[in-house]
């Protein structure tokens, strides 16, 4: 396989621009006998590249060829040069995977922040957090949000906030007692009676389990969970985002008690910065997620 040098070619193709030895290598703050020497490295790999007239150089058809390598090289240079930039710009593809708790809240915060920023599209999709783990090391998303820390040496973590577990009832009814939420009873979910389970746990000890609460329905849906609570049918535990994006605040309520918060980590490829894009989506989050907070 032919390979040549790229520092050669270049002093060939300038030289060939210039017209004269003195004025290649003043561009190229380079020697005079360095350009000579670039020159007879190639004549010595592909023959003839110039014939050398008092007055001018013509190309012979290497030197010709040699030429639109060159042309070629610095395309390829500004492609690639392209290519590398995306990585600093504002703009472009955003792409995100979280739970769905945080990511129902978070996805229409995203939208205006593409909304702000001509050329950004956000990317955003729901799994569990071993799909989520599996899908930021594999480069199929450049940030994610787990509830454990990775132990996959490709990723870094960082604390990137606590969300609350909440016991979310029908309004205008009490849950001061076990006896309320048995007589309410329980609107399940993927991960109901876990989260029940620890949240009951604390705020009524002693109670005999939530496999005993009558169960009034099930949905796998996070956006539909706090429906049947809104429409009377039961109670359910929520993490807090996940209520937070639910439409009819006014249709359910939250009873008030000492917090359980789980832990969610930001995620992304170790080896290499983030893009300024996506360092601007987590300052946004930041600042929506200390909002949300400060308003409950």
């Amino acid at each position: 396989m032919l390979m040549l040098n790229p520092v050669w070619i270049r002093s060939f193709a300038m030289l060939v621009q210039e017209g004269s030895f003195t004025r290649a290598a003043d561009r190229l703050d380079l020697t005079q006998a360095a350009i000579s020497q670039h020159v007879r490295h190639l004549e010595d790999r592909i023959g003839p590249v110039l014939l050398r007239g008092p007055r001018r150089f013509e190309l012979t058809p290497a030197g010709q060829a040699l030429i639109d390598h060159a042309a070629e090289l610095e395309t390829a240079e500004r492609r690639l040069q392209a290519r590398l930039s995306e990585g600093e710009a504002a703009t472009g593809p955003l792409s995100i995977i979280t739970p769905g708790s945080i990511g129902q809240f978070l996805y229409p915060r995203l939208l205006d922040l593409q909304a702000d920023t001509p050329g950004l599209t956000v990317h955003h999709r729901f799994a569990p957090d071993p799909d989520i783990i599996a899908a930021v090391a594999e480069n199929r998303a450049e940030l994610g949000m787990v509830t454990h820390p990775p132990e996959d040496p490709r990723l870094t973590h960082q604390l990137f906030t606590r969300e609350s577990l909440e016991l979310i009832v029908p309004a205008g009814k009490a849950a001061e007692g076990w006896d309320d939420l048995m007589r309410i009873g329980f609107i399940d979910h993927p991960d109901g009676k876990a989260m029940a389970t620890r949240l009951l746990t604390q705020r009524f000890a002693g109670n005999p389990g939530v496999g005993h609460l009558p169960v009034r329905g099930f949905v796998n849906q996070i956006g539909l969970i706090a429906e049947p609570v809104a429409r009377g049918l039961g109670f359910t535990v929520l993490p807090r985002h996940a209520r937070l994006a639910f439409g009819r605040q006014d249709a359910i309520a939250v009873v008030a008690g000492d917090p359980v918060r789980d832990r969610l980590w930001l995620i992304h490829r170790a080896e290499w910065p983030l893009s300024a894009r996506a360092q601007r989506a987590i300052e946004h989050m930041r600042a929506v997620l200390g909002e949300s907070d400060a308003t409950g």
